[in-house]
């Protein structure tokens, strides 16, 4: 299996299981489990901000984002939109990019603005 390959299904997969988190998520009671299913948000939130932001370093295009979390955690409609757009997102990518692009490297600033040096591959497999 090629590397392009693995990383469509495993992204597939990413997908299928951020779906299923979320579908379960939205089952808890915020009156009884308020506080863990909060946790679960920012958590979740954490996730999909690191993939936006690793989606923009893989297309040169800036985030926008200063922090690896949001300052207010969206809504938890508005996230499980967001991861799910996301998720479309590199799944489409995943159609788009050729396994010459996956090696190439790609220099960025992290957040905290730290330069780094990564193949696609590399911040594609971070991602997953």
């Amino acid at each position: 299996m090629s590397a392009l390959a693995l990383l469509r299904s495993l992204f597939a997969y990413q997908a299928w299981a951020n779906d299923e988190l979320l579908e379960k998520l939205a089952s808890v009671d915020r009156h009884v489990h308020g506080k863990e299913r909060q946790a679960v948000i920012r958590l979740v939130d954490h996730c999909h901000v690191v993939s936006r932001i690793f989606s923009a370093h893989l297309v040169g295009a800036s985030h926008g984002y200063s922090a690896d979390t949001t300052e207010d955690t969206p809504a938890f409609d508005e996230l499980r939109a967001a991861v799910a757009a996301t998720d479309r997102w590199y799944l489409d990518y995943l159609e788009t990019v050729s396994s010459w692009q996956l090696s190439e490297p790609v220099a960025f600033v992290f957040t905290d603005r730290d330069k780094a040096l990564m193949s696609r591959q590399e911040m594609l497999t971070h991602v997953v």
